[in-house]
């Protein structure tokens, strides 16, 4: 008697585990089962804009279900970061992208921002890319040269714009000024777009923006491009030198991923990362990157995790050294 009920119970044991692990399978298999929400943090034409533009029709194909962009510009992301951070569900289907170094630098430059990292999952980083000085093809700088000799004669004079302050961009200026020993009047934008719009309209003397995003109006003949902020040369702009060929050790830039709130279900998390490993497998893919001069940098999971948290160290280093000048001005 003993044994029949020892051996019932252990054959209801396995019915139940082997019910739980049909039951995650099925949830697994079920997601995505509707559109994912993406947050952008700036407004439409920027670096964000970018990424969405050259991922998500990928990644429709491979996982089955729309992506559909929220834009929530303000305070270089931190708006929609902190919508990410402490009022969404975490049910994998809202995501947002992520950019550094803004994404660590909003909360590391003031303490009134209160989410940061260790509340975000991170899914996967795609690109890396490079800053970039533009002004409109109409403006008498042709060269860097030019354009750092008029802001010698006239010191803090020349406007220069950026994505918004603890940006890239915003970054970039800050250690080009601390390299040069020249001075700028920075001047915020809600984003990479409305910056490169406004040295092409003649409103700013120059854009301190990203490779990425002004390549296209570059392209056109709108815009034109007088140093990069790289370890070299790109191919698709083979006649603009880098700031580190010159003799100025600066390169920088901006990385951009998709980062979704902490707590997400392991299957979301797996099928988000899942793929995002497949269209980086996809040459059409590579090619349209390539096309649009966006350098792919593709990290996932952990990976990105650790990318994050050294990007917050270094940059809380780097403000730590600025800060002073910045505020003083």
């Amino acid at each position: 008697m003993m044994k029949t009920i020892k051996t019932t119970s252990l054959a209801m044991a396995a019915i139940v585990a082997l019910g739980g692990f049909l039951a995650g399978n099925s949830l697994a298999a079920d997601y995505p089962s509707k559109s994912i929400s993406v947050l952008q943090g700036f407004k439409p034409g920027g670096g964000s804009d970018a990424l969405a533009q050259l991922t998500q029709p990928y990644l429709e194909k491979v996982i089955g279900e729309s992506f559909v962009n929220q834009y929530i510009p303000g305070a270089t992301g931190a708006i929609a970061w902190t919508q990410l951070a402490k009022q969404t569900k975490a049910d994998g289907y809202t995501i947002s992208i992520t950019n550094t170094p803004m994404l660590m630098t909003n909360y590391i430059m003031n303490e009134e921002i209160k989410y940061d990292i260790d509340e975000l999952t991170p899914i996967a980083n795609v690109v890396t890319d490079p800053g970039i000085v533009v002004v409109s093809k109409e403006s008498p700088y042709t060269t860097i040269q030019e354009f750092f000799e008029a802001a010698k004669a006239k010191p803090g004079m020349l406007t220069v714009g950026n994505s918004g302050v603890g940006g890239d961009d915003f970054f970039t200026t800050l250690i080009v000024e601390k390299a040069t020993g020249l001075k700028f009047q920075m001047i915020p934008f809600q984003g990479d777009g409305p910056s490169w719009q406004a040295a092409m309209g003649g409103k700013i003397d120059a854009s301190f923006n990203n490779l990425g995003i002004t390549f296209p109006q570059i392209k056109a003949g709108n815009l034109r491009p007088l140093v990069l902020f790289a370890e070299k040369r790109d191919s698709n702009l083979p006649d603009v030198p880098t700031l580190k060929e010159l003799g100025y050790d600066v390169a920088s830039g901006s990385s951009r991923g998709y980062s979704a709130p902490k707590g997400i279900p392991a299957e979301a998390r797996d099928a988000l990362i899942n793929a995002f490993r497949k269209i980086a497998e996809d040459p059409a893919f590579a090619k349209t990157a390539a096309d649009r001069a966006l350098t792919l940098d593709m990290k996932y999971g952990d990976e990105y995790v650790a990318y994050l948290q050294k990007q917050e160290e270094d940059f809380a280093k780097i403000w730590e050294e600025v800060k002073s000048q910045y505020q003083n001005k």
